[in-house]
C-alpha cells in the first residue's frame, strides 16, 4: 500500500484533486477524493472521487463510459493538493465539454501546443474510419494507405527546399504540411502520438 501520510485531508478529510491530461497538459476538472477513494483510485488504476452533494463515492465514467486512465499522482508543498494526470476517455465535464474550464474570465491567445496534435489525431482516425465523401485524408489513405506515405516523402522534400532558401514563413508552412501528412500516417496505422511522445521522452535521458 502507498504511504498517504505526506497528503494532508482537511477537516472534513477531504483534499482537493486537479486532473490533467497527460498527454496535452489540459486542466480537465477539479474534483476532491478522501482517503478511501484516493485508496480506490490507487488500487484500480482508475479516478475515484468523493460527491459533497451526494455524500459517496464515484468513479468517474462509470455511468458515461469517460474514464480516467491515471498515470501519475502528485502533491503539492504543502501535500494539502493533488494533482492526477490521466489519459482521459471522451469529454471529461458532464456537459460534454473535453475541459471543465471552458468558459474564460480573461483569455489572451495561447499556443495550442500538444493538444491540437491530439485532437487532429482524432478527426484523422474519424475521416479514416468513415471514409466521408470528397475528404482529402479518406483519399490518401484508402486502400493500403501507400499515397499517404508518398505524401510524407513529397513534403519532406519541400521542406528541404524551403530550408536551403531560409524564408521563415515557407518553413513554417511546409512543417505544417510534414507534420500533417506524418499524422495522417500514424492515424493510418493507428498509433497514438502518445507512443511518440513517449519514445520522445526515452531519448532525453
Amino acid at each position: 500500500m502507498v504511504d498517504l501520510s505526506a497528503v494532508k485531508f482537511d477537516e472534513r478529510g477531504l483534499v482537493p484533486a486537479i486532473v490533467q491530461d497527460i498527454t496535452s497538459g489540459q486542466v480537465l476538472m477539479l474534483a476532491y477524493m478522501n482517503r478511501e477513494s484516493l485508496e480506490k483510485t490507487i488500487a484500480s488504476g482508475t479516478s475515484w472521487f468523493w460527491s459533497r452533494s451526494r455524500q459517496e463515492l464515484w468513479n468517474k465514467g462509470a455511468s458515461s463510459g469517460n474514464i480516467q486512465k491515471v498515470k501519475e499522482i502528485r502533491y503539492d508543498c504543502d501535500g494539502d493538493a493533488l494533482l492526477l494526470k490521466v489519459e482521459q476517455t471522451g469529454p471529461a465535464c458532464h456537459t460534454g465539454e473535453k475541459s471543465c474550464f471552458y468558459r474564460s474570465l480573461i483569455s489572451e491567445p495561447a499556443n495550442p501546443g500538444a493538444e491540437i496534435i491530439s485532437e487532429l489525431y482524432a478527426l484523422l482516425r474519424s475521416r479514416i474510419e468513415n471514409q466521408p465523401e470528397g475528404s482529402y485524408v479518406a483519399k490518401i489513405t484508402a486502400g493500403n494507405g501507400d499515397r499517404a506515405l508518398q505524401k510524407v516523402v513529397e513534403e519532406a522534400g519541400e521542406m528541404i527546399i524551403a530550408g536551403k532558401n531560409g524564408d521563415r514563413e515557407e518553413i513554417i508552412y511546409e512543417s505544417a504540411d510534414l507534420l500533417f501528412h506524418l499524422l495522417v500516417c500514424l492515424a493510418k496505422m493507428e498509433i497514438p502520438p502518445e507512443e511518440v511522445y513517449q519514445e520522445l521522452a526515452r531519448r532525453r535521458k
